[in-house]
C-alpha cells in the first residue's frame, strides 16, 4: 500500500526498533511507496512512511534492494556532499563515504553481507541515518 511521507521531525528523530518476520507488510509498503515516488526518490526508510522499524529500501541498477536491520560495518573514501529528502524541505550538507560494507537481512530474512560504492552507497548511508533518528 502506498503510504504518505512522514514529515514530523520528532517521529523521524527517534531511533527505529529492530524488525522481524512480523514486519513483512512494512517491506511491501516501502516497495509500493518508493514506486509511487520514483521520480523524486531513490531510497526510503520505514520511518519515512510511519513505521519505526529498521528496514530500508534503495533503488539500484539491478532493482530495489531491501535491507532489514542493516549495519554498516566498514566505510572508506570520506567526502562532503549535499542531499535532499522527501521528509524534509530543501537540501543539506552531509558527510558520506564512497565505499561501504553492510550486514543485513534480505526481504526473505536471509543474512547477507554486501559491498556498495558510489550513489547506492550514499543512498544506503542516508537511509541508515534515518534508522538512527539522524536527519540531514
Amino acid at each position: 500500500m502506498v503510504k504518505p511521507i512522514v514529515k514530523d521531525v520528532l517521529f523521524l528523530g527517534r531511533k527505529s526498533e529492530k524488525a522481524d518476520k512480523n514486519d513483512i507488510q512494512v517491506i511491501t509498503d516501502l516497495r509500493d511507496t518508493l514506486a509511487a515516488n520514483r521520480e523524486g526518490c531513490i531510497g526510503m526508510a520505514a520511518n519515512m512512511i510511519g513505521y519505526s522499524k529498521r528496514i530500508i529500501i534503495a533503488a539500484s541498477e539491478l532493482g530495489d534492494i531491501v535491507m532489514v536491520n542493516p549495519v554498516i560495518v566498514s566505510r572508506s573514501g570520506r567526502y562532503e556532499t549535499e542531499e535532499g529528502c522527501l521528509s524534509l524541505v530543501g537540501v543539506r550538507k552531509t558527510t558520506r563515504f564512497t565505499n561501504i560494507e553492510v550486514r543485513y537481512l534480505d526481504e526473505n530474512f536471509t543474512a547477507r553481507k554486501g559491498k556498495f560504492s558510489g550513489l547506492i552507497a550514499q543512498v544506503i548511508q542516508h537511509e541508515c541515518d534515518h534508522l538512527e533518528g539522524i536527519l540531514i
